[in-house]
C-alpha cells in the first residue's frame, strides 16, 4: 500500500467511524468534497495544511495520518533508522513549491503533542506558490544545504546549524534555496 493509500485509509476510517460523510468532513475542514476524495483514494498526494485541517475536524492528531501510535513509553530512533517515510508535494494541494520527504523520529510514540521529523527539502519547482498557514508552531533546524523560509512578508535564509521557530498562523513556505535539496530537523506543534 503506497504512503498516499495508507494515509487515505486512515482518513476514510476515522471519518466513517464518526458516521460522517466526505461531504461533512469537507464542511467541517473548510475544504471541497473532491479533495477529500481524492485524499481517501490516494489520487492526491497528501499536503500538510489539508491534513492539519482534517485532523482537527475528525479530532485526531496529525501523527494518526502519519504514522502508527503504538509505544508508551519514550521512543529511541538510532542514526540512519527514521521510522518510515512519509512524501508530501509542497504544503498545499495544487503545488509546484517541490517534494517534503518527511521521516518522523517519534513514529511510535503513543499520544504525542509535537510531531518531530527529519524533512528533505527539494528545490521549489517555481517561485510565487501560496502559503500555507494553520495553526500550531514550528522549530526548524538546517542540517544541511540552505532553505528560504516565506513568513508573511519576510524572507528568512537559514545555512546549517542555524534555526526559526515561528507561529505557523502566519502564511508561511519552507523550500530548498536554488537548485540543491536540503535537509532539516523540524517540530511542528498543531493544537486541536
Amino acid at each position: 500500500m503506497t504512503n498516499a493509500n495508507r494515509i487515505g485509509g486512515k482518513i476514510t476510517t476515522i471519518r466513517e467511524s464518526l458516521g460522517l460523510s466526505q461531504e461533512q468532513l469537507a464542511e467541517r475542514c473548510e475544504c471541497s468534497a473532491a479533495i477529500i476524495a481524492g485524499l481517501e483514494q490516494g489520487e492526491l498526494a497528501p499536503s500538510l495544511t489539508p491534513l492539519i485541517k482534517i485532523t482537527r475536524a475528525l479530532g485526531v492528531r496529525l501523527g494518526t495520518l502519519l504514522d502508527d501510535d503504538t509505544q508508551l513509553g519514550p521512543v529511541i530512533t538510532r542514526c540512519g533508522e527514521s521510522n518510515g517515510i512519509s512524501r508530501v508535494k509542497s504544503l498545499e494541494i495544487a503545488s509546484d513549491a517541490g517534494a517534503l520527504d518527511f521521516f518522523s523520529l517519534a513514529m511510535n510514540k503513543t499520544s504525542r503533542h509535537m510531531e518531530p521529523f527529519v524533512i528533505n527539502v527539494k528545490p521549489a519547482c517555481k517561485a510565487g506558490t501560496p502559503l500555507s498557514s494553520h495553526e500550531g508552531e514550528e522549530f526548524i533546524y538546517t542540517l544541511s544545504g540552505t532553505i528560504e523560509i516565506e513568513y508573511g512578508k519576510e524572507l528568512h535564509v537559514l545555512e546549517p546549524g542555524d534555526s526559526i521557530y515561528y507561529d505557523s498562523i502566519v502564511p508561511h513556505q519552507v523550500r530548498a534555496r536554488g537548485d540543491q535539496d536540503a535537509r532539516i530537523l523540524a517540530v511542528v506543534y498543531a493544537p486541536f
